[in-house]
Order: structure tokens, then C-alpha cells, then sequence
């Protein structure tokens, strides 16, 4: 069964960081890419980061280029969303999923965590 965990989530004021991790368990991060998704109410669901398997690529937002960064950790099994320089307009929940390949569109992606959630206050 696969799992995912999200935790690093929190309030933090305009211009300071928070870094998300995502544990995951049933899957190796060999043959799966991680992707970052936020969203806010009301809103569809957006990509923000991703890791393809073996960190052979990352792909970033343009809204998020240059603040976050996105690594992982295969020995811990864990991907990590460093977040800096946050805008109030980061406010959302952030999920993380996984599928073979980063570049889907997040109805494509078939695992899931359960969200963290994320506040930037101006």
C-alpha cells in the first residue's frame, strides 16, 4: 500500500520559510516522481514542484521559481519543498502525490497525501 505523509506546514509571516517534507511508504523514489500541489478554496489544484525518480529533473511554477526548492531524500524516502521568501498569495493547502513521470496534471496522479496547510500573513 502506498502512503503519504505531509508535515512542515504552519503560519509564518510575508518573507520568512517553512519546508514541507513528504514521507512516503509502498513506493521507491527509483521508479516514482513526487510532485508538490497547492490549492486554495475555491481554486483548481496546481502544480508547484516536481522531482522526477533519481532527481534526474525538477520542474518549478513560475510563480514559485527562485523561493523554493524542492530535494529529496532516498534514504529517508522523503521529498522535501523548501519554501522561502513566502507570499500571503502562497497561502493554500499543499499536498504532495506520486506517478512514474513529473510534467501530469494532478487528476493524473494517483497517490495522495492528506494535505498540510500553509498561512502567510501580510
Amino acid at each position: 500500500e502506498v502512503r503519504l505523509v505531509e508535515s512542515g506546514g504552519g503560519l509564518v509571516q510575508a518573507g520568512g520559510s517553512l519546508r514541507l517534507s513528504c514521507t512516503a511508504s509502498g513506493l521507491s523514489f527509483d521508479d516514482y516522481a513526487i510532485g508538490w500541489f497547492r490549492q486554495v478554496p475555491g481554486k483548481e489544484r496546481e502544480e508547484v514542484s516536481c522531482i522526477s525518480s533519481n532527481d534526474d529533473n525538477t520542474h518549478y511554477a513560475d510563480s514559485v521559481k527562485g523561493r523554493f526548492t524542492i530535494s529529496s531524500d532516498s534514504a529517508k524516502n522523503t521529498v522535501y519543498l523548501q519554501m522561502d521568501s513566502l507570499k500571503p498569495e502562497d497561502t493554500a493547502d499543499y499536498y504532495c502525490a506520486s506517478e512514474t513521470i513529473c510534467g501530469l496534471d494532478w487528476y493524473e496522479y494517483d497517490y495522495w497525501g492528506q494535505g498540510t496547510q500553509v498561512t502567510v500573513s501580510s
